[in-house]
């Protein structure tokens, strides 16, 4: 017996508003070349206004951003990832410092932390690192997008020791629970929210979902990464964050559009867009 394919509606069938903002995705990988520019244009349709793409590291920066040079409402995100913090040198840091001098598409510093679930790094490198972009985006003024994967403790201890509480913070990509979800609003930081919470197995997170004040609540995708639920398994894009919303709408008992413009006006105050 043949297993019955998923049903898969069309992000736009949601009906939901022009308010949305991605606050995370990976839109210059080589993963959206073949099709970069109808991406963006689905997303528009289901509700997506704005779209925030990471560049990970000064040469993908310099690389890319002309990609993006026909669609203003694309903004830059600028960080070395905790993976690749070996490439965090002086130089590094100096081309940041000039690319943030130079680009005003550039709102916020990251995707920085630390991630001790890859082995690719070792962890008092990426500490390194991840304080010597703590003091970057300080220096250039711009607010910061964690990375934490299987490192929660950690970071916070490296947050708490460069004296960041109250200080404009993304936690990006976020998996944990609500104790965790409180730890991060009590210092005045932000959540964003990815597919995950869609996952029938995931219900720690849809409890942090519901328990986030929601001025402190963002959406984003993190594509080609992570798509939620109807679309699992398939790469992932911005149009897919409508099904997101959906599912953090019903984890809340909040009508979907209104937690759908709250999440992007979220986004657009934290990104100063």
């Amino acid at each position: 017996m043949s297993k019955k394919k998923p049903e898969r509606p069309a992000p736009e069938s949601l009906g939901l508003p022009s308010t949305g903002v991605e606050s995370h995705a990976h839109l210059d990988g080589s993963e959206f070349d073949a099709d970069r520019e109808a991406v963006l244009d689905r997303a528009r349709a289901a509700g997506v206004a704005q779209f925030g793409n990471v560049f990970l590291g000064p040469e993908k920066w310099r690389a890319n951003r002309h990609l993006f040079a026909q669609r203003p409402e694309v903004f830059f995100l600028l960080g070395i990832h905790p993976c690749e913090a070996q490439a965090c040198d002086d130089a590094a840091l100096a081309a940041m410092r000039g690319a943030f001098a130079q680009d005003d598409r550039l709102r916020a510093v990251g995707e920085i932390g630390l991630d001790f679930y890859w082995d690719e790094c070792p962890p008092d490198i990426q500490r390194a690192a991840f304080r010597a972009q703590l003091a970057m985006a300080r220096e250039v003024g711009r607010p910061v997008v964690i990375h934490s994967r299987d490192a929660f403790d950690d970071t916070m201890q490296v947050l708490e020791e460069e004296g960041f509480s109250d200080y404009p913070l993304l936690w990006h990509c976020f998996g944990g629970d609500a104790a965790q979800a409180a730890r991060i609003v009590a210092h005045g930081w932000h959540v964003s929210l990815p597919g995950p919470v869609s996952y029938p197995a995931n219900e720690p997170l849809r409890e942090a979902a519901r328990t986030l004040p929601l001025d402190r609540l963002l959406l984003e995708t993190d594509c080609p990464y992570l798509s939620p639920v109807p679309y699992r398994g398939k790469r992932n894009e911005p149009a897919y964050m409508v099904f997101t919303a959906q599912a953090v709408a019903q984890a809340r008992g909040m009508d979907v559009a209104e937690l759908w413009t709250a999440a992007g006006g979220n986004a657009r105050r934290f990104f100063g867009l």
